[in-house]
């Protein structure tokens, strides 16, 4: 039987809230999007704008920011990131400026946001690799000394947790991925999450098609036969049938989160004293981790030891190739070398609620063969 890398959980609750959505013939965005958005909402205490994705909620905070000072271009972010990230930041009409990390956090390093930023720097876009927040707060302190925005890529990190308040809750603008193996999950799904009302206004338009107003009209049943719109938007808004998983999986969280955390600690506690693998020092008492990485410690030995696991039934990944080094991103010269150095021996075990202490004996026994 495989050991999947990720999968969601889906319970018959799920079923019957989708069931209920589709018997009552309104399908798109309506009034569960609503109480989707006021569940979050009382879960990170700040408005919350719900989208089709967290790509989507990425480059609709992006266009907002962008439209309140226009005389700025440039988005710090980690190289080390999936591709959405770049995406996000180019679809909005902006320039991603590669970073190099941090070694022990994976995260954004502050010495390069220190050495890129500049007067056509934006917005900072700390992504919270493993749903790790480290160093979010001398951020935020950098960018609001230099009346710059922080847009946090928080799709590893829902539910995480950094000095007693929950990562969405505090700082500039947060979002949020609801993808089929995040955190939680609506199938497809993504959320921005501010205390910032002129961004979230924009937002809440942006998100349909730029229609001043449509959201709170569809939210309530209604549709805009008249309307004006004033910038460029998207059909980014979220479906009532993804709401209506998101309102259960938000309820069956705390389990969610128990087993994440303590999936970690299993496999922290197994590869303490490997000779073989390394792992990176995460407080999982306050993490809520989304995918778990560690750094193999024999070089190059990478695709052969995912070859070997995956022929023993155990499904690995890696997180991420770096966006400096894609075609669409690079720069003629650029060097990144913590990340380069890094990235070949990055390797993600498999992480989700299924995942027993059993599994994570065998993913280590199996590891150890390999090696031995």
């Amino acid at each position: 039987m495989l050991i999947q890398l990720s999968k969601p959980s889906v319970s018959s609750k799920e079923i019957k809230s989708v069931e209920k959505v589709i018997l009552s013939g309104y399908l798109g965005m309506g009034p569960k999007t609503k109480e989707f958005e006021n569940d979050l909402s009382n879960f990170f205490g700040r408005t919350v704008v719900c989208t089709s994705s967290g790509t989507s909620a990425l480059h609709i905070a992006l266009q907002a920011i962008h439209s309140l000072d226009k005389e700025k271009n440039e988005v710090l972010v980690p190289s080390l990131t999936y591709a959405a990230s770049y995406q996000a930041i180019s679809g909005a009409g902006l320039k991603p400026i590669s970073c190099d990390i941090n070694p022990k956090t994976l995260n954004i390093c502050f010495k390069e946001i220190q050495k890129k930023f500049n007067k056509k720097t934006l917005a900072i876009m700390p992504v919270h690799y493993s749903g790790d927040p480290a160093g979010i707060e001398k951020i935020n302190s950098f960018a609001k000394r230099n009346k710059i925005r922080v847009v946090e890529d928080a799709a590893h990190a829902f539910g995480s947790v950094y000095k007693n308040k929950v990562v969405g809750s505090f700082g500039d603008i947060s979002c949020f991925s609801f993808d089929g193996i995040k955190n939680i999950t609506c199938g497809e799904g993504g959320a921005i999450v501010s205390n910032d009302n002129a961004v979230l206004s924009k937002a809440s338009d942006i998100r349909t098609l730029g229609i001043i107003g449509d959201s709170a009209r569809r939210t309530a049943k209604k549709r805009s036969w008249s309307f004006d719109i004033e910038e460029q938007g998207y059909r980014y808004h979220m479906s009532d049938i993804n709401a209506a998983i998101g309102v259960v999986q938000l309820k069956r969280f705390s389990s969610f989160r128990t087993k994440r955390m303590l999936l970690a600690k299993n496999y922290d506690e197994i590869f303490k004293n490997s000779t073989h693998i390394s792992t990176f020092k995460r407080n999982y008492d306050e993490i809520t981790p989304h995918i778990y990485a560690v750094k193999l410690l024999v070089p190059n030995s990478r695709e052969k030891l995912q070859n070997y696991l995956l022929a023993q039934g155990i499904q690995t990944g890696y997180h991420y190739f770096p966006n400096h080094l894609l075609t669409f991103f690079q720069k003629k010269g650029e060097v990144l070398p913590v990340v380069e150095s890094i990235f070949p021996d990055l390797l993600t075990l498999p992480s989700h609620v299924g995942v027993s202490k059993k599994d994570v004996k065998l993913i280590f026994k199996a590891i150890n063969a390999f090696y031995c």
